[in-house]
């Protein structure tokens, strides 16, 4: 009788649904951005991130990133921000942006699936990720500001 109970124990916890990640979840909100350097302007399509389940999930599962779409990670009051690469699949070049829009910190060629924690002790508003290599292809730099509603910039 043990064995009959332990077999059917077995077989419900066997049958019971299992959560798994849907790979390319679509967001909520997709919107135009725009990065300008000392010398260019760039354009991006960016979804936005701005509810804590949105802001967790990230990028993660993405096996890919078109080199003019990003995502843009928004935290609502201006704080001090660390993020990881756990179950991000490709780099990233991290643009931690202050209020105003300006760009305090770039970490490039974040390394897929890292636990290191990638971050700056100064107050940002938002995050922005594009694919890795993109800061340096466009010569986007610290200082350099970023154009989008968030930041009460938007021409």
């Amino acid at each position: 009788m043990r064995h009959v109970l332990g077999f059917f124990l077995l077989a419900f916890a066997l049958l019971q649904p299992v959560a798994v990640p849907a790979l390319e979840a679509p967001l909520s909100k997709i919107e135009p951005l725009t990065v300008a350097t000392e010398s260019d302007a760039f354009m991006f399509t960016v979804e936005i991130a701005d509810t804590p389940e949105l802001r967790v999930r990230g990028l993660m599962f993405r096996q890919r990133l078109p080199e003019d779409r990003g995502m843009l990670f928004d935290f609502v009051n201006p704080r001090p921000v660390s993020m990881w690469m756990k179950n991000t699949y490709i780099s990233l070049d991290m643009l931690f942006i202050r209020e105003d829009g300006t760009i305090a910190y770039i970490a490039e060629n974040t390394v897929p699936k890292s636990l290191d924690m990638i971050g700056i002790s100064e107050p940002v508003l938002a995050v922005l990720e594009l694919a890795g290599g993109t800061a340096r292809k466009h010569g986007i730099r610290a200082g350099d500001r970023v154009f989008h509603r968030l930041f009460r910039n938007e021409e």
